[in-house]
């Protein structure tokens, strides 16, 4: 395999895997947090409406119990804790310009709800949170954002509350690898956000055109500030100091 070789004497003489650097994220309590992106039934539970193609990621992952993990250790130390969910209303549907998994999500009524300003039939459906993270969403502290709609947070308000909390540096878990994880990963870079992607608390879907985790963990190893285990990110945020 061809490599790209650094030039003599660089601050990026010591490549990995023979050609990228190594970079990483050095956490504070002070200025860095858990974001969660999609924590919701229709992603993460068999109950969900995308179970059928990404079930089989989520339990090779571990990716449930990953993700609940990083969510204890971070309410448990202090550290802020964002929610970036995704959630579809009846005005949603008038759509007219759509891509193939807008097209089908709609079509499934994936993370549907009522509307903007009711929880009727909320509890328990495809756009409910995962009952096992409840406890930590709905303490009153954690931030859950406004809907974001496609895949990105450029939809919603994620940024604005994190500057407003004087967080610089984010540590990025959540559904899925692929789609709306990786599209927060993005838009946070780009908005000057160092952010740690947590590789085993996300999942992708398996389609004949390919895995997405797969496809996503590519990606995130171009990226991203970092890319650690759920057991490297909880021993990462357990010994933060403020």
């Amino acid at each position: 395999m061809n490599t790209i070789a650094p030039k003599e004497n660089s601050v990026y003489a010591d490549p990995v895997d023979g050609v990228l650097p190594k970079t990483d994220v050095e956490i504070f309590l002070s200025d860095s947090a858990l974001v969660i992106t999609d924590p919701q039934v229709d992603f993460l539970s068999e109950k969900g409406v995308t179970w059928g193609v990404i079930g089989e990621s989520v339990r090779e992952h571990n990716t449930v119990a990953n993700i609940g993990r990083l969510f204890k250790v971070a309410k448990e130390s202090g550290m802020e804790v964002f929610v970036s969910p995704h959630h579809y209303y009846p005005t949603d549907y008038g759509w007219k310009l759509e891509g193939p998994l807008e097209k089908l999500m709609h079509s499934v009524k994936m993370f549907d709800r009522k509307g903007a300003y009711t929880l009727d039939e909320f509890d328990g459906s495809g756009a409910d949170f995962m009952p096992e993270y409840k406890q930590y969403i709905h303490d009153g502290k954690t931030v859950i954002t406004s809907p974001h709609k496609i895949y990105s947070p450029l939809s919603n308000d994620l940024s604005l509350q994190l500057r407003k909390r004087g967080i610089t540096k984010v540590i990025l878990a959540g559904m899925s690898a692929n789609l709306c994880t990786q599209a927060h990963l993005y838009d946070l870079l780009e908005a000057g956000f160092e952010v740690a992607v947590v590789r085993d608390a996300t999942a992708g879907a398996k389609l004949p055109e390919g895995d997405g985790y797969q496809a996503a963990i590519i990606n995130f190893r171009y990226v991203a500030n970092a890319l650690w285990t759920t057991d490297e990110a909880v021993a990462r945020i357990r010994a933060a100091k403020c």
